[in-house]
Parts: C-alpha cells; sequence; structure tokens
C-alpha cells in the first residue's frame, strides 16, 4: 500500500479519528475532575558506597568498583516487604496516638479515614495495651504478622491507605544522583504533606537498621564461617604433625634421605665386590676343570703302560704253549692255531707299543707331581673364593631386605609430609581469611551507616497537576486506537480502495476510473470527471473494435461483473448517450428484474429486456437471447451493449460470448475481491479471447483524473450542443 493509498483511507476514516480521540480526552478529563492534591518530600543521603575511606583502603588499594550492586542492594533492601511493613507500623502507631488531626502528624482528611478504618473499640484497646510508643510499634507488629485476619492487617497488607506496603511502595523512589553512587537521592508523596514526611523519616531510619544489621549479619556469618574452618584446619594440622612424628619414633628414622643413600651406596659397593669375587672364582673353576684334564691325560699314559705289560703278558703265555706244542709233538693244526695266536698277539704288543709311545712324547705331558701341585692349590682357591661369594650374597640379602623396608617407608614418609604441608597452607590460608573477616567486620560496624545530608522535608506547596498531560496523553491514546481500528479493518477488509489496488488484485489494468455520481443534473467535479472518463472510455473501446475483424457487424459490447449492483447499468446508459449523442442506433439488450420491463426507445437507445432462461449457458446469439416477440433486428444498429447478469449467481453464456467483440469488466470500488471473484473471472477469460476493459466504479472523486473547469464547461457545452442536434 502506498502513502498516497493510506492517506486517502485515513481521509475516509477521517470521523473516527476526531470521534475517538475526542472520546478519550473527555474520559481523562472526567476521570481527573476530582484529582487530589499530592505533596512531595525529598531527603538525600550519603551512601559512601564509592568513594568512603575504610578500613581495607589502605591495604586494598582501589580494587574493583562493586558500587552499582552495593546500591543495587541497597534500594533492594529499601523496597522490602519487611522494611515497607516496619514504615507503615511506625506510621499507624503515630497517627494512633492522636486524639485529633494534628497537621504536623495526620490532617483531617486522613485521621477521618483513619477512624472509618479501624473500629473506636480496637482502637481503644490498643492505646490502653501500648502505654509508650515501642510497645504499640510491637503490638501492631503482632497483629500485623498473625495467621487470622484483623483490621490492623488488612490496612497495612491489602488496603489503599497510607500504611499498606502496595501504597509506600509505589511512591516511595529512591535515586542515585547522576554520575555517583555515593548519594541517594529520595522522595514520597502523599496527599498529607505531614504523612509524606513522616514516611519518608521512617523509610530512611528502618533503611539504615536493617542496612547496617544485614552488613554485620553478613560478615558475623563469614567470621564464624572461617573460625570454624581455621579451627578444623588446626586439628588436621595437630594430626599430621602427630603422625610424622610417630612415623619416626616407630622406624627409628632419624634422617631417611641420607640413612636410604647411605644405604644404597653401601649396596653398591658390594655389588661390585661380589663381582669381582665372582670372577675370581670362575677363573680358579676354570683351572682346575684344566688341570684335571691334564689329569685325565696323565691317566692314559698309565694305560698304555698296563696295556703294553698285560700284551707282554699275554706273548709270553702263547710263545710258552707253542713251546710246548712243538716239544710235546702237537699236531700242525693246533701248532698253526697256536702260531696264528702267537702272531696276533705280537701284532697287539707292537700296537700297545706305539700307543705308550704317542702318549709318553706329547707336548702337554707334565709331571704328575706338578699337576697334582697345581690342582690342590687352585681347589683351595675355588673354595675360599665360594665361601666369600655365599658371604657376599648374604650381604646382598640383608640389603635388599632393607632396601625393600625403605621403599613402603619412603612412600609413607612422603605422603606424611605432604598431608603436613597441604594442612600447613590450609591453616594459614584460613587464617588470613579470618583476619580479612574480622577486619571487614569491624570496617562495616564503622562505617555501614547511612549519613543524612538533607533530611526529609516538610512540603508546603502540592506538587503541579498532570490533569493536561493526562488529556493529551488521552487524546493521543485515542488517536493511536483509531489507527490500530483503520488497521485492523485495512486487513480484515477484502474490499478494493484504491486504480492501484484494484490493478494489484484483478491482475488486469484499469481502463476507467468513475467517481461516485450523487447528483447527476448538477455540474460539479465528479459530473464533470465522470463525463470526461466516459468520453476516454468510449476511446478505449472504440481503438479495441478498430482492431477486431473477425467478429460480424455490429459489434455486441458485453458489459458483466462478478457482484451484483456494481454500476453495469450506469455504465451502460452513460455509453448509450454518447454513442447516441453521435447518431448512432444502440440497442441495449439488459436482464428483465420484475418481468414486466417492455421494448422501448429513448433518445435514439432501443432498450431489450430479456429473460434469464434456465438454459442461459447455451444461448449462442443475441437474437435468440431476446424474446421473439420484440422483433429484435441486429442488422438495423450500429452497436449492440450487451448486460450480463453477475456471474456470482448465474450462468456464463458460453456460446454467446464467443459472437462478442469486447467485455467490459465493471467492478464497485466498495466491493470485496476475494478467491471466489478471481476464480470466476478467470473461467470468464477462459471463455473468451476477446479484449476486457476493467471499469472501477464509485471510487472517490480525488482518484478520478482531475480536469479544470474550462474543460468541464467545454464537456458540459459539447454535449448538450449535440443532444440540442
Amino acid at each position: 500500500m502506498t502513502l498516497d493509498v493510506f492517506l486517502r483511507l485515513l481521509k475516509k476514516q477521517l470521523i473516527w479519528f476526531i470521534l475517538i480521540p475526542c472520546l478519550t480526552a473527555v474520559t481523562a478529563w472526567y476521570v481527573t475532575k476530582d484529582e487530589p492534591k499530592v505533596y512531595v518530600s525529598q531527603a538525600t543521603l550519603y551512601t559512601g558506597l564509592a568513594s568512603r575511606y575504610t578500613l581495607l583502603t589502605d591495604k586494598l588499594g582501589s580494587g574493583p568498583d562493586r558500587s552499582a550492586s552495593a546500591f543495587d542492594n541497597l534500594l533492594t533492601t529499601l523496597g522490602s516487604k519487611e522494611t515497607l511493613l516496619q514504615v507503615g507500623v511506625s506510621l499507624l502507631a503515630d497517627h494512633l496516638s492522636l486524639q485529633q488531626p494534628d497537621s504536623l502528624v495526620l490532617g483531617v482528611a486522613g485521621f477521618e479515614q483513619l477512624e472509618r478504618e479501624i473500629p473506636l473499640d480496637l482502637r481503644l484497646q490498643l492505646i490502653e495495651n501500648g502505654d509508650d510508643p515501642a510497645s504499640l510499634r510491637a503490638t501492631i507488629d503482632s497483629l500485623s504478622k498473625t495467621p487470622t485476619d484483623n483490621p490492623i492487617k488488612k490496612l497495612l497488607l491489602t488496603s489503599a491507605t497510607f500504611y499498606s506496603i502496595q501504597t509506600i511502595g509505589a511512591k516511595l523512589v529512591a535515586t542515585a544522583r547522576k554520575n555517583t553512587n555515593d548519594v541517594l537521592q529520595m522522595e514520597y508523596e502523599a496527599e498529607d504533606p505531614a504523612v509524606a514526611q513522616r514516611t519518608l523519616h521512617y523509610a530512611i531510619d528502618f533503611l539504615n537498621k536493617r542496612h547496617a544489621l544485614l552488613k554485620t549479619s553478613e560478615t558475623n556469618s563469614v567470621v564464624s564461617y572461617y573460625e570454624i574452618k581455621l579451627r578444623k584446619a588446626k586439628e588436621a594440622l595437630d594430626r599430621a604433625e602427630a603422625d610424622l612424628r610417630a612415623f619416626n619414633v616407630r622406624n627409628k628414622v632419624l634422617d631417611y634421605d641420607e640413612e636410604a643413600r647411605t644405604v644404597a651406596s653401601s649396596r653398591e659397593a658390594l655389588i661390585s665386590e661380589y663381582n669381582q669375587e665372582l670372577g675370581r672364582r670362575n677363573a680358579a673353576k676354570a683351572s682346575l676343570d684344566a688341570l684335571s684334564r691334564r689329569m685325565g691325560q696323565q691317566g692314559g699314559v698309565r694305560n698304555a703302560n698296563n696295556d703294553l705289560a698285560e700284551k707282554q703278558k699275554k706273548l709270553s703265555d702263547a710263545e710258552a704253549k707253542l713251546a710246548n706244542a712243538r716239544a710235546y709233538g702237537q699236531p700242525k693244526n693246533v701248532l698253526a692255531k697256536l702260531q696264528a695266536t702267537v702272531a696276533q698277539l705280537s701284532d697287539e704288543l707292537k700296537t700297545s707299543a706305539q700307543r705308550y709311545d704317542a702318549a709318553m712324547n706329547t707336548s702337554e705331558s707334565v709331571p704328575q707331581q706338578t699337576i697334582s701341585a697345581d690342582l690342590l692349590a687352585k681347589n683351595l682357591e675355588y673354595e675360599e673364593s665360594s665361601a666369600r661369594i655365599e658371604l657376599y650374597k648374604k650381604r646382598i640379602d640383608e640389603y635388599k631386605a632393607k632396601t625393600d623396608s625403605y621403599s613402603p617407608l619412603g612412600s609413607q614418609l612422603r605422603q606424611l609430609k605432604r598431608q603436613l604441608n597441604v594442612a600447613e597452607t590450609e591453616y594459614l590460608s584460613l587464617l588470613q581469611n579470618v583476619d580479612q573477616s574480622r577486619t571487614r567486620r569491624q570496617d562495616v560496624s564503622v562505617g555501614g551507616t547511612l549519613e543524612i545530608m538533607d533530611a526529609p522535608n516538610f512540603p508546603l506547596e502540592p506538587k503541579p497537576s498532570k490533569r493536561s498531560q493526562l488529556i493529551m496523553l488521552g487524546f493521543g491514546v485515542g488517536i493511536f486506537l483509531a489507527l490500530l481500528l483503520a488497521g485492523i479493518r485495512f486487513l480484515v477488509d477484502k474490499r478494493i480502495y484504491s486504480p492501484e489496488q484494484a490493478e494489484a488484485l484483478i491482475e488486469m489494468p484499469i481502463t476507467a476510473v468513475f467517481p461516485t455520481v450523487k447528483k447527476p443534473g448538477v455540474l460539479s467535479n465528479t459530473t464533470v470527471a465522470a463525463k470526461t472518463m466516459f468520453e476516454q472510455l468510449v476511446n478505449a473501446i472504440n481503438i479495441e473494435l478498430a482492431q477486431i475483424t473477425t467478429k460480424p457487424y455490429p459489434p455486441i459490447i458485453t458489459l458483466f461483473s462478478i457482484r451484483s449492483k456494481q454500476g453495469k447499468t450506469w455504465v451502460a446508459h452513460g455509453l448509450n448517450r454518447l454513442y447516441a449523442n453521435a447518431n448512432q442506433h444502440v440497442a441495449y439488450c439488459y436482464p428483465r428484474v420484475n418481468g414486466k420491463e417492455q421494448r422501448e426507445t429513448k433518445n435514439g437507445v432501443t432498450y431489450y429486456p430479456y429473460t434469464i432462461r434456465p438454459d442461459f449457458m447455451n444461448v449462442t446469439s443475441v437474437d435468440y437471447l431476446v424474446d421473439h416477440d420484440l422483433g429484435f433486428d441486429a442488422t438495423q444498429y450500429d452497436r449492440i451493449i450487451l448486460e450480463l447478469p453477475a456471474l456470482f449467481n448465474n450462468q456464463i453464456p458460453v456460446y454467446l460470448l464467443n459472437s462478442s467483440a469486447l467485455s467490459l469488466l465493471v467492478v464497485d470500488a466498495d466491493s470485496p475481491w476475494t478467491r471466489a471473484e478471481k476464480q470466476l473471472l478467470s473461467l470468464y477469460v477462459r471463455v473468451t479471447k476477446q479484449p476486457i476493459l476493467t471499469v472501477l466504479n464509485r471510487v472517490e472523486g480525488s482518484y478520478a483524473n482531475a480536469v479544470t473547469q474550462a474543460e468541464g464547461k467545454q464537456v458540459v457545452d459539447r454535449t448538450e450542443r449535440s443532444l440540442q442536434s
């Protein structure tokens, strides 16, 4: 939607933009006509949250700026329910003590309202029970916190009086002075100046008390927490020291690290000596093995000597037997056998003699006595070395056992020392925290109070009234409501408001735009614009007809609309008048309304009513559409203007449209254009292939083409002259 369309829409809804703001402004004026006078009491407090010098200033330096959060905590304390309740209780106690109105405590109107809120018997009972202001405040505070309802509780918690926590919380305003959080500006407004002053006084008093109490209780809890933690840390430190001392006593350890280093070095030296002695024993063992082999070689010589002696003895015995056999004349075979035995033994003796010579003649041949002496010496050396090795092994095992026992002792000792270090570190850290928290508590107790720079004043003049501002605000709200309603109506309403919107919705260019003509016989801008637009429409029709050569003569101009009462008849009469002024014979065919219409001729235009038959969609030409008794003859006319009934509730004459040369779609500017209209128009476009000109009817006069008075008079004069001729 363009700005021009929006402004035209606002102009159309101008009555609502005048009526609704006036109504809201009058309502604001009526509501505020009995507006009471309001008095404002003001005070200023110095908080010192950002720049106050404290006990921790020199120790901590400037540090992080926490004044914003501290100021928020201060405002939260001020706005808490308990603070507001105590303010209301103190204010009510002061007012209940009055026997008559006092301008410095409570005015006449407030005193009368208090008498209406609290019954006389209850008020007297409270005054009798509370001999002094402190006891009266305690009684009122107790009544405000009882589980059952009572007038005091209702007055303090749910009423709209001076004493209600809702009223006090809504009217008590506290803000920081610009560019600093050190100064707190407070103000309170009430209909009674004394009430405003005393309420602000009690608010400052209880804010100061509760702020100091909360800060002190906060530091006390922190100090007690750190003291408890410090005591537990001291107990843990004592236990760690006792465990370490018991470990040293139990394991007889003077200096574990030094003893461990001594054991390790002694063990390494012993292992070195053991390895050297093991080498000496292995050398003695090798010498014994060599001497044993030598002794084995000496045994071979003895064996060879014994074998040689044995072989000599056997040879001697064999030769003796042979000699005896020969002496006793034994047979030859015996002699031969003995001779063979002697020969064999002789050969064996030679072989034994050779082995003996070989054993006696080797390079390693050593005297037996020397080998035996060396063997005895090496054997003694080997035994001594073995004895020393056993001793070394025993000592090594002892050192290993001691090392094995020292390994877990070292782990335990490190664990005990670590526990002692952790306990000592935690103890020192907590000791520092305790010192800091005690310093903080002392700092809060010294500088935690709020100092009053400007005490609450007694307002002498009421606050300027905001009635005029409220009336202006009501007028602005009315304008906003009017805009809102206009926007909602524009979004919800699907009607056509402008030619631009019509072209966007219909998706066809607008050929003619006709304003709303209320008085056709009176010369005005709308009548002149309508006549000018009819001239333009006729020009567009003639141009389209001049380009059509396939349709029979006379051309049929079809007027149709989607909905009824769109202005087809009015457009048809305007076209008929222009064609008649041009001396053209026009036949105007229109649907019957009441069934009594008859053929007639007026000002050169012949009117043919026709009946919408059930088979309207099958009509093929205008001759069949018009009743036969009306004597319709198309050849007698130059133009045939055919008005179709609304497509929304009638059939589309499919075959009749084939003979039409041109179609005029008439759309009322105030009619809706929805999905149904789009669907029917798309069906009509599919049926006919002829040009379709769109006419937008009953638009505001400012949308039509403006003409000058001279141009309008020329159009009117030309029309009158054509009618006279």
